[in-house]
């Protein structure tokens, strides 16, 4: 993915009694994946779902969509065979919500998905920086996670600056209050997944929403390899 921009609708902000549909018009407006928001009311104060319905999203929505589950949850490594067996397609757990983030990535892998590794706010990004090799995809939250709705915090972008500097091919996804109106400071720094909730969600138009956000990250992506 880190060759590419790739465009994520979080699909907690959608119409939760249609959740399947709304996957659906989602992926036929053109998004690349999926986002999945799991909180446990313990690492974050809110509650959304859990694996059962992933599984139901997966059997509805067959083995394509990939599924980035964003594990804002107290104990990861508890989660994780069920997560593989409902069908995620990349397990995103929070440095601060684990002791031994190398043995929860070794699970993960073992387990068949990719690993995302997340960091709040609060956390610098030298924290996640001795596991960055071991991962497929760095996550700077762009908010305190929990809920949706809050304003996109500029200052995390040097984090994503930074991370796309000293790891110049790794997938760097940003969540948090992003849309149109910020998307160029998260391509500029270097943000190639792009996770937006409401944005896209509530727009009346998703597709030119999504092809928006892309094009800006393709186009900061151009510029940064021009500039080499």
């Amino acid at each position: 993915m880190a060759s590419g921009c790739k465009i994520g609708p979080s699909i907690l902000n959608s119409e939760l009694a249609c959740l399947a549909s709304e996957c659906v018009r989602m992926l036929d407006s053109g998004a690349d994946y999926l986002h999945l928001d799991v909180m446990d009311g313990h690492f974050v104060p809110n509650i959304t779902f859990g694996h059962p319905v992933v599984e139901s999203l997966r059997k509805q929505l067959g083995m394509d969509p990939f599924f980035d589950l964003h594990m804002m949850v107290a104990k990861p490594e508890q989660w994780v065979k069920p997560m593989a067996v409902a069908g995620a397609s990349q397990y995103t757990f929070h440095l601060e919500a684990t002791e031994n983030p190398g043995a929860l990535i070794k699970d993960i892998r073992e387990n068949g998905m990719k690993v995302g590794l997340g960091i709040k706010p609060g956390t610098t990004v030298e924290d996640l920086a001795p596991w960055a090799n071991q991962i497929d995809m760095a996550l700077v939250m762009t908010v305190e996670p929990g809920f949706g709705g809050q304003a996109f915090m500029e200052d995390m972008m040097s984090k994503v600056q930074w991370l796309r500097t000293q790891f110049p091919s790794l997938d760097i996804e940003v969540d948090g209050g992003v849309g149109p109106d910020n998307i160029h400071k998260c391509a500029e720094a270097g943000a190639n997944m792009i996770v937006s909730g409401s944005a896209i969600m509530r727009s009346e138009d998703p597709r030119s929403v999504i092809n928006l956000l892309r094009h800006v990250c393709v186009e900061a992506a151009q510029k940064r390899s021009l500039d080499r």
